[in-house]
């Protein structure tokens, strides 16, 4: 069985200028990604503010020891099909590495970070 993967949603970011009224766009993510069918090893998993309110909705995936942690921005409610399908590339590796040619391409051109692994090869 793989290794456990989490998929972690912002759900309280917002960008400069947002309606405080407005239900927020990590919120309506994560609602969309609660009855998608993501991998079994991925656990989707709410979180209040990643600290990167100026690039819109952000996420993390990360999964064990030796896996390497990336964290997306730009994100919104309309992206539950482009999270499913970099989750599901992240959980079928071994370390986390996804080939930068493999990844969706919003991934490519929206990592904040990317964090080594609590146990480097």
């Amino acid at each position: 069985m793989a290794e456990p993967v989490e998929l972690l949603i912002c759900t309280t970011c917002k960008r400069p200028g947002f309606d405080p009224e407005a239900e927020r766009p990590g919120a309506m993510l994560h609602k969309a990604l609660e009855g998608a069918a993501l991998p079994a090893n991925v656990a989707l998993k709410p979180v209040e503010c990643l600290s990167n309110c100026d690039y819109g909705c952000s996420i993390v995936l990360r999964g064990g020891a030796r896996r390497w942690t990336y964290v997306y921005g730009n994100l919104g409610e309309g992206a539950a099909d482009l999270v499913i399908d970099g989750a599901t590339r992240y959980a079928a590796t071994q370390d986390g590495l996804v080939p930068w040619r493999e990844r969706p391409e919003h991934f490519r051109k929206n990592c904040i970070a990317r964090i080594p692994p609590q146990e480097a090869p």
